[in-house]
């Protein structure tokens, strides 16, 4: 079977690892030149086999698979044949057995020896076992968590994608609203106003389905979206947008303010058809501050939004900058107001 390339570092980590393990047992020998034991040479491919073997089909088919008692029970019954087997295999050694440098050593007592010896392989093997189980324990949790965070991610651009699918009829369906107002009164603007508009359709269209755009596109979007607003206005002497500081290299998601700033428009007509509305964009190195305020109108006081593209925007601030953004609203009755800050 052919390895993908995603796969070939951990194999690469497998390898390094008996490698390592390879040395450091065989290495006393070697330096010493002397002759490795036949129980080594046995215990070393048995120990990688029954690591495998609990690796790629135990934990998987029991452990993960939500039949722990049975792993478990499996696992002793393995472990202990193996080192039944082993201990028959390779009996503890006598005294006699003992080469040279040993002798001056008094022997060990043949019931420590009866003790020890079917210990050292249930050691030696039950290390490497336990390795594996904890092993692929990880790698599955690592698994999970990677498709938990991608299924997160992709849930995420989902509801962005349908929050400006959302958006963007509820910002033509006001613009239209202005263009038929100035229709009615037949004002010599209308055209203009037409003109606007398709310049602001063209941004949505080529430029609000990416995930970020230039500032200073969103900047001119929105000085757009204002002189459109300010035709349909008998008295727009009340209307301000002020920018200060530098637009330029820095990036942010389309349309995070327009839905502020057309809800400003909206309601921000008093009894006497006066229109007041502030926008203030304070351009930092690292952070944008925005605020905008209007007059609560008669509109405003006589029938509540749906509030739409409020509930949109605030929902996108959540996903887009969690943790690095900062919304209040203020409505005292008379006025309307909206502080956003955002940190790049």
């Amino acid at each position: 079977m052919i390895l993908q390339k995603k796969n070939i570092p951990q194999v690469l980590v497998h390898v390094f690892i008996w490698c390592a393990l390879f040395a450091l047992i065989l290495y006393p020998y070697l330096a010493l030149s002397r002759t490795i034991p036949n129980s080594t040479l046995i215990k070393i491919p048995t120990a990688i086999l029954l690591f495998y073997f609990n690796y790629f089909l135990l934990v998987p088919r029991l452990l993960l698979n939500s039949r722990k008692m049975l792993y478990i029970a499996v696992s002793i019954l393995l472990l202990g044949l193996i080192t039944y087997v082993m201990h028959a295999l390779f009996p503890p050694f006598e005294p006699k057995d003992f080469t040279n440098p040993m002798r001056h050593m008094t022997p060990p007592r043949k019931d420590l020896l009866a003790f020890r010896f079917p210990m050292m392989p249930l050691i030696s093997f039950g290390v490497p076992f336990l390795f594996s189980t904890m092993l692929r324990v990880y790698m599955g949790w690592q698994k999970n968590e990677n498709l938990r965070k991608s299924i997160e991610k992709e849930k995420v651009q989902s509801e962005l994608q349908f929050l400006k699918a959302q958006l963007n009829p509820h910002f033509l369906f006001n613009s239209l609203n202005t263009i038929y107002s100035l229709s009615v009164k037949k004002s010599n603007d209308t055209s203009e106003a037409i003109i606007n508009l398709s310049e602001l359709m063209r941004y949505m269209l080529y430029e609000a389905d990416k995930n970020h755009v230039p500032l200073c596109k969103e900047i001119e979007y929105i000085k757009s979206y204002v002189a459109l607003q300010r035709l349909r206005l008998a008295n727009s002497e009340n209307v301000h947008l002020k920018i200060s500081g530098d637009d330029n290299n820095k990036n942010i998601p389309p349309l995070l303010f327009i839905s502020f700033i057309e809800n400003a428009f909206k309601y921000g007509t008093d009894y006497n058809g006066k229109t007041m509305v502030k926008i203030n964009f304070l351009i930092q190195e690292s952070s944008i501050h925005f605020n905008v305020v209007n007059s609560i109108g008669n509109l405003k006081a006589k029938a509540k939004s749906s509030g739409l593209g409020l509930e949109n925007v605030k929902n996108r601030l959540k996903y887009l900058y969690p943790n690095s953004h900062e919304l209040r609203i203020n409505d005292d009755g008379k006025t309307y107001e909206v502080d956003l800050t955002i940190n790049l």
